[in-house]
């Protein structure tokens, strides 16, 4: 990122959400409430999934890297949000700007991998129970997981490190509420063909590689739950599997508008709702999802709640009789 002292760029302005005052306060309560639900809601499913010995299955393995993935984007763009909201600039450093984004980019590619990853699991589990425990060893979570990383952060710095090293114009002010790549490049005053092409690449890879898995696993799902003989194994694939499609259909629907639609139909309100939507909304939605649909994680929860209620000392009756509705 040697290109700073050329540009004389050492900080961006970001623009935020919305430059009219009246929105402000509302807007400002608005999101630090989904905020605040979303960091709970995750960092909890972090939490319950880590301690509490029955959720300690493939599936919740998963989940629990997809709480923390989304408690990352959400963190990386969240707080420095809301300081657009109560500041007359919302000043970002050059170097903090390049730090956010590319983490920014590390935690959205990521969820690509760990929503296939929960397909992958749900199907083996649906389609091939016999071998569901042979197949998804330890090990092999581990593995789905490690790679993503990985790669995500592989990703993320290559992109990052070609756009900062490129020549900024000297105009600073990105029209958007977070370092994203995109906005970036349009301040770039030298040739951005190799760094865009190599989204494009990357894009399309991540696609490739991710969608096709869920896309397959799910009508293979599909094909196999009315074949079953229980109607209770039936209600409980249609619930895991009813969450997890809300989730994927959500998230890659939403980055499917924002980064698919023709260039000519881009606006920055457009792609600023379309961003609220995935960095703030959805990580809101997901615990939420998965936590309210699910009677493992709701059990787990009371588990939790009498353990807590006897280590402070608290009414044991009201400990036992404590119940989620």
């Amino acid at each position: 990122m040697g290109k700073q002292n050329r540009t004389g760029l050492s900080e961006f302005i970001l623009m935020g959400i919305t430059d009219r005052p009246e929105m402000q306060a509302p807007l400002f309560a608005l999101f630090l409430i989904i905020y605040v639900i979303s960091v709970v809601g995750n960092l909890g499913m972090v939490i319950l999934t880590k301690v509490d010995s029955r959720l300690q299955t493939p599936m919740y393995f998963f989940l629990k890297h997809l709480a923390f993935t989304d408690l990352g984007y959400s963190t990386t763009v969240g707080p420095k949000m809301f300081v657009s909201f109560v500041v007359d600039q919302n000043i970002i450093s050059y170097y903090f700007c390049a730090t956010q984004g590319a983490f920014y980019i590390m935690f959205i590619n990521n969820e690509l991998f760990i929503l296939s990853a929960m397909a992958y699991d749900r199907y083996l589990a649906i389609c091939n129970p016999l071998l569901y425990k042979v197949i998804m060893s330890q090990r092999v979570c581990r593995v789905l997981v490690t790679i993503p990383y990985l790669y995500s952060i592989f990703v993320s710095l290559l992109v990052t490190v070609k756009i900062f090293n490129l020549s900024f114009c000297g105009y600073n002010v990105i029209k958007h509420f977070y370092c994203d790549s995109l906005p970036l490049i349009s301040l770039l005053c030298s040739n951005t063909h190799e760094v865009e092409l190599i989204i494009l690449i990357f894009a399309g890879v991540d696609t490739i590689l991710s969608l096709p898995i869920i896309l397959v696993s799910y009508l293979l799902i599909l094909a196999a739950i009315p074949r079953m003989n229980s109607a209770e194994g039936r209600h409980k694939a249609f619930s895991t599997c009813g969450s997890h499609l809300t989730v994927v259909t959500v998230f890659f629907g939403t980055l499917i508008f924002m980064y698919v639609q023709p260039e000519s139909s881009h606006s920055s309100d457009t792609d600023k709702v379309a961003s609220i939507f995935y960095t703030l909304i959805i990580p809101m939605l997901n615990p939420l999802i998965y936590s309210l649909r699910n009677k493992d994680v709701k059990y787990a929860l009371q588990r939790m709640w009498k353990k807590l209620c006897y280590i402070f000392s608290l009414n044991p009756c009201q400990c036992d009789s404590y119940k989620l509705g």
